[in-house]
């Protein structure tokens, strides 16, 4: 048989080209989305949480993104939403029902998982139908689900998850049964459709390291592959009152599982660290491993976040060499940010957000962030 060795890494190469230009697009197209609609609809800054901003919702987003696996980034749906709306909860659509995964604001979020949604009730058949969010009063809304989570005060709201023009999941929304609660709907709806987008840019990314190997290895034809691109992102959510109707339901064609994470799950290749990172040696498993790699990655973030917000503020800072003076206040608000969530956890050692300052916002160096940055 004819050596074909010569073409795996031409193949690498293309396909790793062809990711980082799609990723690039995608980015790109949900912050212009993002802008637009704060634009369009500025946020009320009184009514929402701790003090919820046009940067909140663009955080939001990118926690999105950050992302290694389809379960942290439906994780990060809930909780960003959770910043929009008092009550938020996700619906798995499949073998033609809806049932519960998971909720946020509830009065007992765990009595959400399993729960079976009436998706013949008003509103959550508009929004399966039309695939399009769905908003309705409480009498429009599911009457078990009212009884045993309680009315809300306003509306209740239905947003699909659309996975390969299929409605993959329902999240919803609503204000509380109180009357003083949040509910901001065009905040919600860019949140849904940045986690559709990350969700199929995700799977097409580990559709090519697939169709990468394949090749190489002559396992079977690329065109195979590619027309299985799309396995259901909820293949591990299966219900047992759901088993029957999903073995005689329509394939889906979403993505890979959403299953929780086995002890010691590394990074997928998509997500893993690029080689200028560095994890310090004594990381002595795979678990801190990703955590120190979660770590970089939000301080990148983080820094980038700083850098969009005060682009005027860099190039004087950096021409006059008091970048920390002109950005004290965005970067120790970012700091403590930081060390909310890693400070207490074993990628303190790396000092990432420090680095990362000195790194991209400095451009390596470190007296251009003046004298009065802290060392």
């Amino acid at each position: 048989m004819t050596d074909r060795s010569w073409i795996q890494p031409i193949v690498e190469r293309v396909v790793s080209q062809t990711l980082e230009t799609h990723a690039s697009q995608l980015r790109g197209e949900i912050v212009r989305r993002v802008m637009e609609e704060v634009a369009a609809e500025p946020l009320p800054e009184v009514t929402s949480p701790a003090g919820s901003t046009s940067t909140d919702l663009a955080r939001s987003v990118a926690e999105i993104q950050l992302g290694t696996s389809q379960k942290e980034i439906l994780k990060a749906l809930l909780d960003g939403a959770g910043h929009y709306a008092t009550r938020v909860a996700l619906f798995v659509v499949k073998g033609g029902g809806a049932s519960g995964w998971q909720g946020r604001g509830f009065h007992s979020n765990d009595a959400v998982k399993d729960f079976i949604l009436d998706v013949q009730s008003h509103t959550v058949a508009r929004a399966l139908t039309e695939r399009a969010p769905a908003s309705g009063p409480a009498s429009e809304l599911d009457q078990r689900f009212i009884q045993k989570f309680g009315t809300p005060a306003a509306e209740g709201r239905f947003l699909p998850l659309v996975l390969k023009d299929k409605v993959a999941a329902l999240v919803y929304a609503d204000g509380g049964t109180d009357g003083a609660g949040l509910l901001e709907p065009g905040s919600l709806d860019l949140l849904v459709l940045a986690t559709s987008a990350w969700l199929e840019l995700t799977s097409l990314r580990k559709l090519a390291h697939k169709e990468s190997a394949d090749v190489a290895h002559e396992s079977r034809p690329v065109a195979a592959a590619s027309a299985q691109a799309f396995n259901d992102p909820f293949a591990a959510h299966a219900p047992a009152h759901a088993m029957a109707a999903a073995a005689t339901a329509e394939a889906a064609p979403a993505m890979t599982a959403v299953a929780e994470p086995e002890p010691g799950e590394t990074l997928e290749p998509a997500a893993a660290a690029t080689a200028s990172e560095s994890v310090p040696v004594d990381a002595a498993s795979s678990e801190e491993q990703e955590i120190h790699h979660k770590a970089q990655r939000f301080a990148r973030l983080l820094v980038d976040e700083v850098k969009l917000y005060n682009q005027a503020k860099v190039t004087e800072g950096r021409k006059h060499k008091d970048l920390y003076d002109r950005l004290k206040e965005a970067i120790e608000k970012s700091r403590a940010t930081y060390q909310k969530r890693y400070g207490n956890t074993v990628a303190a050692s790396g000092n990432y957000f420090q680095h990362e300052l000195i790194r991209s916002l400095a451009e390596d160096d470190v007296s251009i962030m003046g004298a009065n940055f802290p060392h």
